[in-house]
């Protein structure tokens, strides 16, 4: 059995878990932008780390289906380290894909 702080043979960074990623990826988008996410509808292994998506309430409103969410695309590195964001789309918390 590996244990999460045990690093791999190629190289010297801390191997982590799905869910020490997620939680990395948490904290760190909500120091940044001051938004929590309140769901990841993505989560992969990129080429240079994770990939996700998380959906946030950009602004609350009332009634609560008519707050704007924002569907946002967050990339990590290997170690957990955030390396960047970008806003993916904005809609109403009750509309659905018109797809």
């Amino acid at each position: 059995m590996t244990n999460a702080k045990e690093t791999s043979g190629t190289s010297d960074e801390p191997v982590l878990t799905a869910p020490q990623i997620l939680r990395a990826a948490h904290e760190q988008f909500t120091e940044l932008t001051g938004l929590r996410p309140e769901g990841v509808s993505r989560f992969e292994r990129a080429e240079q780390g994770w990939l996700l998506e998380a959906e946030v309430v950009e602004i609350t409103r009332v009634p609560e289906t008519m707050s704007v969410m924002a569907l946002y695309e967050v990339t990590l590195d290997a170690t957990g380290l955030l390396t960047g964001y970008r806003r993916v789309r904005r809609y109403e918390r009750g509309r659905t894909d018109s797809r």
